[in-house]
């Protein structure tokens, strides 16, 4: 009993750090934008992903060797991988590109990182069309996120920034990348498929970000810190503490701890970037984030 308690008392402060270089990320992507497109962050931070998910991936498979539970993949596995990263990478890249584009349009980052979490939300509603059944809390945290986006997005004049619709874009292809993960990845290595799903990203971000935006080096290496820092930290440090920090960590309270996320992203742009949201949009981040909360509570049926 004392033991587990340690070990969710780890997993919680790992994934507590997770959280916090996630939501932190925000502020490395908007002022990434002041130098570089979409395109060329989200090329050149997946590329960084995959790398440095790669010693990852050598080390978990000598931790498996020495437990003597490592098996080999064989050719099937690495052809499943493949089809799996490609559709999960096309999805990621989607959603990271409208994220990045309604961040360089003028979307604060912690405004961002709260409507990008409504992922959390809309993963139950689309998982219907899976024929997967919608647990009637749902309904009602749905209702409040409504409200809280209305709160966060809409003006007193009743217009909405095209950017916060990019952003509103991107937490459904965000939730598109939820269910064709849990889709095609049963039996797929999860670090292996991140990996290779970053470097799809990348592929695929590649050609825009040469032919629409041009590569500029001098621009690349004035965003290169806020560029390592989403790449290096928010895909591969932050990754391997979720996989890490989950083994240990009870469902829900992990969950819960992740979704934190969205709050470090408005502490973290109110510290460094000093951008104080409005009364309004506060609430609309607490509704959003109770919404948000209540919405992983497990049912009695579930437990």
């Amino acid at each position: 009993m004392q033991q587990d308690k340690k070990n969710n008392l780890i997993g919680s402060g790992l994934l507590l750090v997770a959280a916090f270089i996630w939501g932190s990320a925000f502020v490395a992507q908007t002022t990434g934008a002041e130098y570089v497109g979409p395109f060329t962050f989200i090329c050149l931070r997946n590329v960084l992903g995959a790398v440095v998910l790669v010693p990852v991936i050598f080390t978990l498979d000598g931790i498996k060797k020495k437990n003597g539970i490592y098996t080999k993949p064989e050719k099937k596995d690495y052809k499943k991988l493949f089809v799996s990263g490609l559709l999960c990478g096309a999805a990621l890249c989607l959603a990271s590109v409208f994220q990045q584009l309604g961040i360089d349009e003028g979307t604060e980052p912690g405004k961002a990182g709260f409507i990008t979490a409504l992922y959390i939300l809309l993963v139950p509603i689309f998982s219907i069309f899976m024929k997967k059944k919608v647990r009637p809390v749902i309904w009602g945290c749905v209702a409040v996120s409504l409200a809280a986006l209305y709160l966060l997005c809409v003006k007193e004049d009743n217009t909405i920034r095209l950017s916060d619709i990019y952003v509103l874009i991107c937490a459904a292809l965000y939730s598109v990348h939820i269910l064709v993960i849990d889709k095609v990845s049963a039996d797929v290595d999860g670090v292996r498929l991140s990996a290779v799903q970053f470097a799809v990203a990348s592929a695929v971000s590649f050609l825009p970000m040469v032919i629409i935006e041009g590569v500029d080096l001098d621009a690349i290496l004035s965003a290169a810190p806020s560029i390592a820092y989403a790449g290096i930290l928010s895909s591969g440090v932050a990754y391997t503490l979720q996989i890490v920090g989950q083994k240990k960590t009870e469902p829900t309270l992990a969950s819960m701890i992740m979704s934190l996320e969205s709050v470090f992203a408005v502490i973290t742009s109110l510290v460094i970037l000093h951008q104080v949201p409005s009364l309004r949009e506060t609430a609309g981040c607490v509704l959003m984030f109770g919404a948000i909360i209540v919405a992983q509570l497990p049912s009695k049926k579930r437990n």
